[in-house]
Order: C-alpha cells, then sequence, then structure tokens
C-alpha cells in the first residue's frame, strides 16, 4: 500500500525540506514554508511504461518542416514569438493584475480559432458569460471559438480530446489543480505537476498551449523557477497601469530571438497595435525644453527611440536624492558620479530626478549618453538640439563606447526626422555609413559631447 508523508516545500523557489522552517535556506524567503502531504507507492508501482511508446529515430527520419510557423493578422504578438506560433510549443504569459493578460490571449485565441482552426480557451478565474461580454467588446464573432469554466486537470483534458483544437489557452495556471495531488491549486508540486501534464500534451499532439501565470510583488511569474524551464517561451507584459501603451517582452523564446517587444495599446476594443511604436512615444514630446534627450535604444531586433527626460534642482537637504523611473537607479548613480567628477559639474548639492517617457524601460548602456545629457542640460538649463539623437555607453573615466547596431539605430532615428546624432568616436562611418541627411558627431568623452550638444 502507499504511505503517505508529508514535507514543506517553499512557495517562492520550490526547495523541500523535512521539517517546517520559518525561512527558506535556498532563497532566504520568510514564511513561505507549506506543508504538503505526499504519497510514495511500492516498486511496483513505479515502474515507467512510457519506455515502450518511445524509441530512438534518425535525425532524417523525424518529419514535419522545423521552420513551420502558423502566422495570423497581429504582426506585434507573431513578431515577439518569433514570426508566428510554432506547433507543439507552450507559451507562459504573465503580467501585472489588470494589465491585459487575459484580454490579448482572447485576442489571439478568437484570431488563431479564425484563421488556424478550432481554438478552446479554458478559464478558471471568470465564467464562460463573463468571457462572453469580453468578447462581444472586442468583436470576436467566430464559431470556432470554444469556452468553458473549468480548474481540473483532468477534466480539461477530456475536454481537449473532445474538441480537439489547434490552439489551447489556459487562464491560469496557478488556477489549474489534479487530484493526483492533495495540495490546493497554486501550490508548488500543483504548479509543477499541471505545467508538466500541458507540457506533455503539446508535445505528444502538437497543439499549441498558451498558459496564463501571475505574478508576485516583485515582478516574477508565481511558482517554481522550474515553470519557467518547462515552457518553450516565457511572454512578459508590461506596462504602467495609468499609461494606455502595453510591452509583450519576449524573456525567452526556444524558436526566436529574446528580449523582443511588441507594442500594443489599450483600448476599449481591447488591445490595438502600435505599428511605429517611435513615433507614439515622442508624439507629445516638448521640443526646445531644458533636461529632454532622446535615446536610441534596441529592443531585440527593434529600434525605438525614446524620450528621457531629466530634472536637477537644488536640495535643502544634506544627502541629494537620486530617483529613476525606467532606468537603472545603480546606473544613475554612476552618471551622476562620472558627470561630478570627470565633467566638472556640482551635483552634490542637487536631487537629480530621470524618467522615460510611455512607460518604457531601458536597461542598455545604450542609453548612458542621452541620460547625461538630459541631466546637463537641466543643470545648465540649456535645451539640447530638437533634431538630435543619442548613442553611446559612459565608462568611470567618462570615455564613451561604441554600441552594437549602429546601422538600424541611425535608420530609424533619420525615418523620424533627426538630422544629426552624436555617437563614440570608434563608430566608423565606413562601416556604418549614416543615412542621407544625417550628420555624425565622433566623440570621446562625455566632456567632448557636452561640448558639442550645448555649445
Amino acid at each position: 500500500m502507499a504511505k503517505t508523508r508529508s514535507q514543506y516545500v517553499c512557495q517562492n523557489c520550490g526547495r523541500t525540506v523535512t521539517s517546517y522552517l520559518g525561512r527558506c535556506p535556498a532563497c532566504g524567503e520568510w514564511n513561505t514554508m507549506v506543508e504538503e502531504l505526499i504519497s510514495t507507492a511500492g516498486p511496483a508501482a513505479t515502474s515507467v511504461s512510457a519506455s515502450s511508446r518511445s524509441e530512438p529515430r534518425r535525425l532524417s527520419e523525424v518529419e514535419g518542416d522545423p521552420w513551420e510557423r502558423w502566422t495570423f493578422p497581429m504582426e506585434e504578438f507573431t513578431r515577439v514569438l518569433g514570426g508566428g506560433v510554432v506547433p507543439g510549443s507552450i507559451v507562459l504569459v504573465g503580467g501585472d493584475p489588470g494589465i491585459g493578460k487575459s484580454t490579448l490571449l482572447l485576442q489571439v485565441t478568437g484570431l488563431m480559432a479564425e484563421f488556424v482552426g478550432p481554438a478552446l480557451y479554458v478559464s478558471g478565474e471568470e465564467s464562460a458569460r463573463q468571457i462572453k461580454m469580453r468578447a462581444e467588446r472586442l468583436g470576436i464573432t467566430t464559431d470556432n471559438l470554444f469556452l468553458v469554466t473549468e480548474t481540473n486537470l483532468d477534466v480539461i483534458l477530456q475536454h481537449v480530446d473532445a474538441v480537439k483544437p489547434s490552439v489551447l489557452v489556459v487562464d491560469s495556471i496557478q488556477t489549474t489543480y489534479s487530484d493526483q495531488l492533495q495540495s490546493t491549486a497554486g501550490n508548488v508540486a500543483q504548479v509543477r505537476y499541471c505545467a508538466g501534464a500541458f507540457q506533455g500534451l503539446a508535445k505528444e499532439s502538437g497543439i499549441p498551449t498558451f498558459l496564463v501565470g501571475h505574478v508576485t510583488k516583485d515582478g516574477t511569474i508565481a511558482g517554481p523557477r522550474v515553470l519557467e524551464h518547462i515552457v518553450d517561451t516565457v511572454l512578459y507584459l508590461e506596462g504602467d497601469a495609468f499609461q494606455a501603451f502595453r510591452l509583450l517582452r519576449s524573456v525567452k523564446n526556444r524558436f526566436g530571438a529574446t528580449s523582443e517587444v511588441g507594442v500594443f495599446e489599450m483600448q476599449g476594443a481591447g488591445m490595438i497595435e502600435v505599428p511605429n511604436p517611435s513615433e507614439a512615444f515622442l508624439a507629445e514630446r516638448l521640443v526646445n525644453a531644458p533636461g529632454s534627450a532622446i535615446v536610441v535604444t534596441m529592443e531585440g531586433t527593434r529600434p525605438l527611440l525614446a524620450e528621457v527626460q531629466a530634472l536637477a534642482t537644488m536640495t535643502p537637504y544634506t544627502n541629494p536624492r537620486r530617483t529613476a523611473n525606467g532606468v537603472d537607479p545603480n546606473r544613475l548613480l554612476l552618471l551622476t558620479a562620472v558627470l561630478t567628477r570627470r565633467a566638472g559639474m556640482r551635483l552634490a548639492e542637487q536631487d537629480v530626478f530621470a524618467n522615460v517617457i510611455g512607460g518604457l524601460r531601458i536597461d542598455e548602456p545604450a542609453a548612458d549618453l542621452a541620460i547625461a545629457l538630459a541631466i546637463a542640460s537641466s543643470t545648465k538649463d540649456r535645451p539640447l538640439p530638437a533634431d538630435m539623437a543619442f548613442v553611446g555607453e559612459i565608462g568611470l573615466s567618462g570615455e564613451l563606447r561604441a554600441v552594437s547596431q549602429m546601422g538600424a539605430r541611425m535608420n530609424e532615428a533619420a525615418k523620424l526626422g533627426f538630422r544629426q546624432m552624436i555617437v563614440p568616436k570608434t563608430v566608423r562611418p565606413a562601416n556604418d555609413p549614416p543615412p542621407t541627411g544625417m550628420k555624425l558627431i565622433s566623440v570621446r568623452s562625455i566632456h567632448e559631447a557636452i561640448e558639442a550638444a550645448l555649445g
């Protein structure tokens, strides 16, 4: 007979221990240990019969086109996936509550049901009537979309066998549970078991599966880290709750480039694609305003122009503040130190604030030059040229270092009417020729960049 024993599992990292601990020894989080009851079967019950269903085959004998992808008319979504949905893939979509995950996936499911084949949308958080109301608002009228409200894994698999859909959406993985485990839904063991079952379903049947994942207070997908290792692609839907723009970012993709970004605008009719996000981010830019600089950043393979604003103001306190929104706070501290020591600016007596307009977050070092020049412009209260963009990484010695994909950055800036660009001296026009009508200003240090931009 099967024996039952208890163990304690960390809900943050999945570490298991035999007795309760207030703090997880692996990740260091407090009060994350939850008791689970597990059953151990005898040796006869643990024999694996799956080995009879699999056998090695030569690579040339494997059927199917490795480059086959399913496309549908939502280019921003398909581009983030690498050009389309790969049959048999499993995709995990995460994001803050209310950011638009369910809306986006319902739109995707409706389009795939219309252009690919039958689709099954499984919801564990909403009733079929509520999903119907959202579908009517989004204008989804296809008859190939099937809705079901279910959280039991075995019942969901029975529905898949009955409908035989071309795509499966499960909203969400934290609400799904299996009767094989005694723990509650959302538990580490349940999330791992259900994700593994959906992975096996996707690989055996070729049905692409989308899983919606909740996020924790620090912005990561809830559940064990192994959840992100099980799936093929991990997408995060980001954006400010007070902004209309939403960014769909790929952080893992076995079938395409990572760090790709798709831009959407949340409207009453759902997620609307933004074909030219650079123009949208710069639409409300105030020209000739001190403290405003334009950076050309790369999000995967897409160049984006974003406005970086900085404000330097005198502080009555001993310790000045350094506040960053959309950029790394540690990077802002580094740049203010370089400006103070290498460019002779007296920032020790001023609060410095940096902000990226539109809810965009920039992590690449190519934005260093734009942030530094925005701070210098605000300090001197002199605007930067309206038709000038900036690209470059700043070192601790104040030197400017080259960045990658300069050709794509310059072409994107030229399309939006920018005629000047300050770049590091190491950028050679022979290798990356500027577009017609654009002037490259090559500088070696941050001091030369300030002189070239502000005179």
